[in-house]
């Protein structure tokens, strides 16, 4: 089967694909096929192929709601910190055991990465669209004449027209009689009028989404928000739990004014004494009374008339009611307007609860709320909950920069895939914070480690080394130290430094040392 793309061969060294008799349970929402060929039979179809596409046309949709795009926005400018100076997103190497130059050529190609992604201009859009849609889809492009440059263009693909599918074959296993599945093929297919249509009456379920272009696993890089529906068959996003919430709310806010509208105005109720008169003539003498006594006026917003317009029936009608003769005669009351039209807790609480379904505090939301900074101690529990969903979010976004690093470094024969795989899980991504909070627990963590340290320096040298405490009280990387140690032999050579250390004057950033050579 011959595919779009390029593959990359993959070692021994990572040894056979498993053999269970259960599926491997997995969060990238693949489509499911026995091997076999293009009309396979589907081991699981309902659910996935027949509404993903109409999944995320949903979640875009319910961006028009005002207060779930304020709530979006905030949760991506909490994630996304691009007004600083520094940068957006940096990859740390601290805990892998590579060389130091290793680490610099590492580093190098995660900047190229960045670079092709236009990332500094773009991360506000794509942190945008991995969390709304709940997955991002990029066509690795490649140099067809020399694959070892590496990517030169990382390509958006809209998700409603790509689906990843996996053959899988099953077998009896001959010693226990156990059915056993392995997998058998990755791909991805794609076309370009899209998976709107799969399983409608016009062709088969079958053809509808295995028709397409077969691009192979390893041009796709795919990242997904980890979210999966009950039956594990296809990916949510993070406003799903939203949907049934905003819908209550549009449907309460159309009722809410639907009732103001017919409720405003104060209406007569006209009781006609018809006596002792026929029906029909009671009928009839009942329309001429409304006839007379009807003045219909009527406002024109667009051009600022008021004029008499009788044809039209409105909602805002009196009421006109036949009365036979008895105690009371011909009689006109009024039926008073809303009394509650400025009620609105009913509304207030579905937004609250909006709000609560996508994880964004509700004092966050409130206009008429003041941004207050306070000590650490005092931020309300909300704030630290948002703060872990947010760093639960960068770190699934971040699979992106993982994959898209591992086919750099293959491409280009500076690791191969055994290597990379060994040291991904110790690849972490830092990015730029904002969070008044996170400043304030940075600040009073940075006291506590002074005071740590005021307390460990007669033994620094002693029980414990200069280089533990560096690394394990004040947390640095080796990156700082290496810039301190620069900086601060810097300073012993700089006049100005050595006057302030004559005199008794300390700088403001300087910190107790041991009187002992730095480490």
């Amino acid at each position: 089967m011959k595919l779009f793309g390029f593959e990359i061969k993959r070692s021994e060294a990572l040894g056979p694909e498993p053999v269970s008799f259960a599926p491997p349970v997995e969060d990238d929402g693949a489509v499911m096929v026995a091997a076999g060929g293009v009309y396979g039979t589907y081991v699981d179809l309902e659910g996935s192929a027949k509404t993903e596409a109409e999944l995320v046309t949903k979640y875009r949709d319910m961006m028009n709601q005002p207060e779930v795009d304020s709530a979006v926005d905030d949760v991506i400018n909490e994630a996304i910190v691009s007004e600083t100076e520094e940068d957006i997103v940096k990859i740390n190497l601290d805990k892998t055991k590579l060389t130091s130059n290793v680490k610099r050529i590492i580093n190098e190609e995660f900047q190229a990465l960045l670079r092709i992604l236009n990332f500094n201009n773009q991360s506000y859009e794509l942190f945008k669209r991995f969390y709304v849609d709940g997955r991002l889809y990029f066509h690795a492009i490649l140099d067809d004449t020399n694959p070892r440059n590496g990517i030169k263009e990382l390509r958006y693909i809209d998700p409603r027209k790509i689906r990843k599918i996996k053959e899988v074959a099953k077998r009896k296993d001959q010693a226990t009689g156990a059915t056993v599945q392995k997998k058998e093929k990755e791909y991805f297919l794609y076309s370009e009028k899209g998976y709107y249509n799969a399983g409608n009456g016009n062709s088969s379920q079958t053809g509808a989404v295995t028709g397409g272009l077969r691009i192979a696993k390893d041009s796709i890089i795919h990242v997904t928000s980890g979210l999966m529906d009950a039956n594990n068959t296809v990916v949510l996003s993070y406003l799903h739990k939203a949907i049934k919430v905003l819908n209550q709310l549009r449907t309460l806010e159309d009722a809410t004014v639907i009732y103001r509208i017919s409720r405003a105005p104060e209406r007569r109720i006209f009781y006609i004494d018809v006596g002792n008169l026929p029906k029909m003539k009671a009928e009839q003498y009942l329309r001429d009374m409304m006839t007379r006594h009807k003045n219909r006026v009527v406002y024109d917003a667009t051009s600022g008339e008021i004029r008499d317009d009788r044809k039209f029936m409105t909602m805002l009608e009196d009421y006109w009611l036949p009365r036979r003769e008895g105690n009371k005669g011909t009689e006109i009351t009024t039926l008073p307007g809303g009394q509650n039209l400025g009620e609105m807790t009913d509304v207030q609480y579905f937004q609250k609860k909006l709000y609560r379904s996508l994880n964004v505090p509700e004092s966050r939301m409130q206009v008429e709320s003041t941004y207050n900074v306070g000590r650490s101690t005092e931020i309300q529990r909300d704030e630290v909950k948002f703060s872990k969903f947010v760093n639960r979010i960068r770190a699934r976004f971040s699979q992106l920069f993982i994959k898209s690093l591992e086919k750099q470094l293959v491409l280009k024969g500076l690791m191969t895939l055994k290597e990379f795989s060994d040291i991904s899980q110790d690849i972490k991504f830092d990015y730029a914070k904002d969070n008044y909070f996170a400043e304030l627990k940075n600040i009073e963590m940075m006291k506590e480690r002074l005071n740590v340290l005021v307390e460990l320096d007669p033994f620094a040298g002693k029980y414990v080394s200069h280089q533990w405490i560096r690394k394990n009280i004040l947390q640095q990387t080796e990156e700082d130290m290496n810039q301190l140690d620069q900086e601060m032999e810097e300073e012993d050579q700089d006049p100005r430094y050595q006057q302030q250390v004559m005199d008794g004057d300390q700088p403001m950033d300087a910190v107790p040392t041991n009187p002992e050579p730095r480490q």
